[in-house]
């Protein structure tokens, strides 16, 4: 199954994710990347309501509470090992043209959703591949595949992976038994996720920008602190991101790497953090009340930006300016990777409280991952099959599994489960290179009527007078 993984999340599909993230950008002639600023202040613009089940805010919360997760804290610090310091800066690159694939992903989804039989928003790839894709067989085919992906992956990269995050975390910093934190994250779990995406939505409206602020603090006064060692970190992770054979310098002098090792390693884990082209983030973009598909594209992708250009990027200046880079374990003889580097290297500051701050945002972190994940599956499932005792069966199932998370190491379970998240991308390209004139044609029609008027100061609410429609 691990050499399975290695193929799923190998160079092909990497370049398969940033090659259609490429393309967009392009073909939407680098909008996303014009707009980026337009976006941000859409994410806090209050409008009337719409169509939807919660507001565009509680839409990009509950989609970054699902990437705003683990890999922030020991994804980036395993890619920093792994590919040199140079990762960082393929993970920015991979991330700006992730931007216009997260813009494609969220417009097809609120373009084609549905409403489901209770009244709630039902949206997402399947749904675009369902009703976007004119040959029917293609477009169900590569839906039922998605669908099915996503479910199995919910249990895994959503589910157990993070509850064991949390396990392990709260157990190396306060001793506390597996069983009990299993417990109360199951308890949790099932008390939010229980009453569908309007609770998800509100939780994931206070607990994110709570942990990503505390966070950003937190990493902003390792920066600051270390800011000496700064500039000469940064001069290194790009020197070491365009070098074909190169060893780190002042900022990891253990570390070896090659441009093509950073630039795998960084594009893999930028990916595996935003989760830009995986196709997951849209689901929840579906159910935002919105008036336009392309105005919820421009919230959504501002996700991709939060994620890995913010809080991934504070990661990686933490790491560099600290000089925990390229420590070795006296105990195993390796290079310390993972979050024991990043505990590590804020250590440099805080001491031995680094342990407890890197335990807390680990536990929020994975814990908002739990609960934006099992809405993905959720509609996932419904997608599969419609009957709504299933659906509610399937909430306490989710729930009742982050206690085997917590308290179960499962190897196999989770490279299965990281194999199904890797395949997502697959039916998901599939659709967004299949459909890029939908794209296109949502965010040049939004540019003239809409976004050109609105940063004159108008406030546009659409649909507008018909004559204003002409493209």
């Amino acid at each position: 199954m691990a050499d399975i993984n290695d193929f799923v999340w190998g160079p092909i599909m990497l370049a398969l994710l940033v090659g259609t993230g490429v393309f967009l950008t392009v073909r939407l002639k680098f909008l996303p990347w014009r707009n980026l600023g337009y976006a941000i202040r859409m994410i806090f613009r209050q409008k009337k309501e719409h169509e939807g089940d919660i507001s565009p805010f509680q839409s990009l919360m509950t989609a970054l509470s699902a990437t705003v997760g683990t890999g922030n804290i020991v994804g980036v610090a395993t890619a920093m090992v792994l590919g040199g310091p140079g990762a960082l800066v393929w993970m920015w690159i991979s991330a700006a043209f992730g931007l216009s694939t997260k813009y494609g992903e969220s417009v097809l989804a609120v373009k084609y959703r549905e409403t489901n039989s209770v009244g709630e928003m039902a949206g997402g790839p399947m749904y675009a591949m369902k009703n976007g894709i004119k040959n029917k067989y293609i477009g169900r085919g590569l839906a039922a595949m998605f669908a099915f992906f996503v479910v199995v992956s919910s249990f895994g990269i959503g589910n157990m992976t993070q509850a064991n995050s949390i396990s392990a975390a709260l157990a190396t910093s306060f001793s506390i038994p597996s069983w009990l934190t299993g417990g109360v994250v199951a308890i949790l779990a099932l008390s939010v996720l229980l009453r569908g995406i309007r609770s998800i939505g509100k939780v994931s409206s206070v607990v994110v920008p709570s942990m990503a602020a505390f966070y950003f603090v937190v990493a902003v006064i390792v920066v600051v602190v270390n800011f000496a060692a700064v500039p000469a970190g940064v001069a290194e992770m790009f020197r070491m991101a365009f070098s074909f054979d190169s060893v780190a310098g002042g900022i990891g002098g253990g570390i070896v790497a090659s441009m093509l090792t950073s630039m795998r390693w960084g594009v893999a884990r930028g990916v595996f953090s935003n989760e830009a082209g995986l196709g997951s983030a849209p689901i929840a973009a579906a159910a935002a009340q919105t008036d336009h598909a392309s105005r919820q594209g421009y919230v959504n992708m501002t996700g991709t930006f939060f994620d890995t250009m913010i809080v991934c990027m504070l990661t990686g200046l933490v790491i560099a300016s600290s000089g925990a880079l390229g420590t070795v374990d006296p105990e195993t003889g390796k290079l310390v990777s993972g979050a024991q580097l990043t505990i590590l290297a804020f250590s440099s500051v805080f001491g031995e409280y680094a342990k407890l701050i890197v335990s807390v945002a680990l536990a929020l972190f994975a814990f908002s991952t739990i609960l934006g994940w099992e809405y993905y599956g959720e509609k996932a499932l419904e997608y599969l099959v419609s009957n709504r005792k299933v659906i509610m069966s399937y909430r306490v199932l989710f729930s009742l599994v982050t206690f085997i998370g917590a308290t179960t190491a499962l190897e196999v379970v989770w490279n299965f489960s990281d194999t199904m998240n890797g395949l997502m991308a697959i039916p998901n390209l599939i659709c967004l290179l299949w459909l890029n004139k939908d794209i296109a044609d949502e965010c040049f029609e939004f540019q003239k009527v809409v976004v050109e008027r609105e940063k004159q100061g108008e406030d546009v609410d659409y649909p507008i007078d018909s004559e204003d429609l002409q493209i």
